[in-house]
């Protein structure tokens, strides 16, 4: 299999469906392709599907950027717990750990802050999956991998099909289709940490309904986690012309986990399990509804439409969101700063940041194949609207009382594309403009006091291919990217409007696609992000470093490679250089103008150096493969201190290697063992400074096994 193409599995691919401006784009870059038509038949084991891919079975020699997927294989053999483990197989992409479960991201592209995975566009089928990517980005909850058949990754001038984000790139989840003949499969899992991951599958006909229930500790003490997370899918044809496909998806989290990381005293003296903050508790639930309808014109036109809603709900009950926040009194912080064991109970505080978000919106994509290539254009109505409160408890396990914060954000956001892929003999060109239109309001419902704003932006875009012949593909493009400020810092709770702009830059890749033998393939790129303007955010908690926005320079090389050898030896290679990162001008508080770090210094969390490879044999109902993760040093702060300082919360963290290593065996074509060992040799290595040290998960030893009917 291929590196840069999904696994066959015996699943035919509807032909792509281009969507408005996506289509432009994607001529050249040829990043969206929804499945095509004609009826959800039948095609192998699985049903076809109406449903947006941004990359799409055998579209790269088309595709004018970088683009890689990690298809349902590579997911399912090397046992990855969370989508981090997931997308540290793809060159350029940065994955930081939180709190081991991998439930609240922090993906970043190509050297830009992965924080809460802020700077990129998250999809699952083509559909948002941040429940607010307009108006406050932040990931807070994910899904499990588990759900997903495959991962798309890509970057470049293709990203303006989707958005807002369209600077890093567009990581998007693509579900399994339901099975053509009645049948699933059980799955169970067991392991050290208390790990429990029960998965049920059962489909036919058009439905497929999948359970899954993970839980287990995190990478530090009182880190207990438990997620419940159900879906249906169901995929029908409504006439010759005309699919539809109908999903559902039920989410809950119950887990016990402090925002709060150690300071340098506490993992000196406690060790990096070292954690409190018992009381603390993280409380979710997510309903979530798409639509996805296709229309077929006949000669290869197809509009395809996907409408969406979903109710994102979260508590968060805590006694400290830093290390040194004060929440427990002066005497409480000296403890945690000498690296005394603090006991929780004793502290009569508890903030509740309570937070419910709704997001809808529909999105019509129109592909018309013509004589010269592919047009393509689509439009898009989104709508978030953002309830928060902050509740103040005055004992240490209180879930009530006062009401200190209550904001009601509303983003309304309008956007389009229109692309053209010009076929030339062995070029393709494929020009693209976005457009977006974004509205916000906020309200503080305690002074009854709001503001509001907005702004426009128009991103062009061009990407190019030469295929000189079926093996190779060299590609490039550029395009201005774009990202919107969150509402909270554009509107300030007096109602103030605050002068933050957008982040602007400018985007150039130049890479290279090939297959030199048929059992190796390579993908290569050199990328360049200028940022006219970048937002960052020293501290996502406690304000300890304000906004600010300055002018930055992101350069580097990322390099791919898979190969299969004829006698069962695999590998794979994932490496990012970027040896540029540096404030071009020294970044600036918004609210006051006092400089923030100094020009030529590095850029908070980007490592010079990551690598993930692996070897592995597979033989007969036999496979199993060794991987190692590495990633280079890197600052945390603007003003690149070093070392680590005593709250924990600025420094320069050391370089980490983890190793990981899977098993599996297939009994019959039934029943599937398997064995999977995280962090082999208990690597005790630091990942996060944003709030205090927070570490990597620990030794983890997993066995399970799937029955299929």
């Amino acid at each position: 299999m291929s590196l840069f193409s999904p696994s066959q599995n015996h699943v035919r691919r509807i032909a792509p469906v281009c969507i408005a401006p996506v289509c432009l784009a994607l001529g050249l870059i040829a990043p969206w392709t929804p499945a095509r038509s004609n009826l959800p038949a039948a095609a192998g084991t699985e049903m076809t599907a109406p449903q947006v891919t941004v990359i799409g079975r055998d579209k790269l020699p088309e595709l004018g950027g970088a683009g890689q997927i990690i298809g349902p294989k590579e997911l399912e053999t090397s046992r990855v717990l969370t989508a981090n483990e997931a997308l540290r197989k793809v060159p350029g992409v940065n994955v930081r750990d939180e709190e081991g479960f991998g439930l609240r991201p922090n993906i970043g592209i190509r050297g830009l802050n992965p924080t809460r995975s802020t700077k990129i566009t998250l999809l699952e089928d083509g559909i948002p999956l941040a429940y607010a990517p307009y108006g406050d980005n932040a990931s807070y909850y994910h899904p499990p991998i588990d759900r997903y058949r495959s991962v798309e990754v890509l970057k470049g001038a293709s990203s303006l099909l989707f958005g807002p984000q369209t600077i890093g790139g567009v990581i998007n989840y693509v579900t399994p289709n339901p099975p053509v003949e009645f049948g699933g499969y059980i799955q169970g899992t067991l392991g050290n940490r208390d790990y429990v991951n029960g998965r049920v599958s059962i489909g036919g006909n058009g439905f497929l309904l999948d359970y899954t229930r993970k839980q287990g500790n995190g990478a530090r003490d009182n880190l207990e986690h438990a997620i419940d997370d159900f879906n249906l899918k169901y995929v029908t044809s409504l006439t010759a012309t005309q699919a539809l496909t109908l999903r559902a998806n039920v989410y809950q989290e119950d887990s016990t986990v402090t925002y709060s990381g150690l300071t340098r005293a506490e993992f000196n003296r406690q060790g990096s399990l070292y954690n409190p903050f018992k009381n603390d508790k993280f409380d979710t639930d997510r309903l979530g509804l798409s639509a996805t309808h296709e229309y077929d014109f006949g000669a290869g036109a197809t509009l395809l439409t996907n409408v969406y809603y979903s109710k994102f709900d979260r508590d968060w009950w805590r006694q400290a969101s830093n290390s040194q926040d004060g929440q427990c009194g002066g005497a409480f912080s000296a403890n945690r700063l000498a690296g005394n064991v603090v006991n929780p109970d004793t502290c009569n505080s508890v903030q509740g940041r309570l937070r419910s978000y709704t997001t809808y919106g529909i999105e019509p994509r129109l592909t018309v194949p013509h004589r010269l290539g592919e047009f393509q254009a689509g439009l898009k109505a989104h709508f978030e609207e953002q309830d928060r409160q902050q509740v103040n408890g005055t004992s240490p396990t209180a879930r009530g009382g006062t009401l200190v914060e209550n904001n009601r954000r509303q983003t309304d956001a309008y956007s389009g594309f229109v692309a053209n892929r010009f076929a030339l003999g062995q070029f393709g060109v494929t020009p693209i403009v976005r457009y977006e239109s974004i509205s916000v309001d906020r309200t503080n419902r305690l002074t009854s006091v709001s503001g509001s704003t907005s702004l426009t932006r128009t991103m062009p875009g061009v990407g190019a291919t030469w295929n000189p012949n079926a093996d190779l593909t060299v590609f490039s493009s550029l395009h201005k990217g774009f990202a919107p400020p969150r509402v909270e810092d554009l509107i300030g709770s007096n109602g103030t409007v605050t002068e933050v702009d957008p982040e602007k830059s400018t985007n150039f890749e130049f890479g290279v696609r090939t297959a030199p033998a048929p059992w190796v393939s390579i993908q290569a790129a050199y990328f360049r992000t200028d940022f006219d303007n970048l937002i960052a955010v020293g501290s996502i908690a406690g304000g300890n470093t304000p906004l600010s926005q300055g002018k930055a320079l992101f350069e580097g090389l990322e390099l791919g490679a898979q190969a299969a050898f004829a006698n069962g030896m695999f590998g794979r290679l994932a490496y990012t250089w970027l040896p540029t990162a540096e404030q071009t001008e020294a970044f600036r508080n918004v609210a006051s103008g006092a400089i923030i770090g100094k020009v030529g210094n590095r850029q908070p969390y980007t490592p010079e150096n990551t690598l993930t490879a692996s070897v592995g044999y597979e033989s007969s109902g036999f496979r199993g493969e060794v991987e190692a993760q590495y990633v280079g040093t890197q600052f945390t702060d603007f003003a690149n201190t070093n070392p680590i300082s005593a709250d924990g919360q600025r420094g320069k963290i050391d370089a980490y290697a983890v190793w990981n290593a899977a098993l599996n065996y297939r009994f019959d074509k039934s029943v599937t063992g398997f064995l999977a060992l995280k962090n082999i040799t208990d690597e005790v290595y630091i990942v996060d400074l944003t709030r205090g040290i927070q570490v990597g998960m620990p030794r983890l030893v997993q066995v399970g096994m799937r029955y299929g009917f």
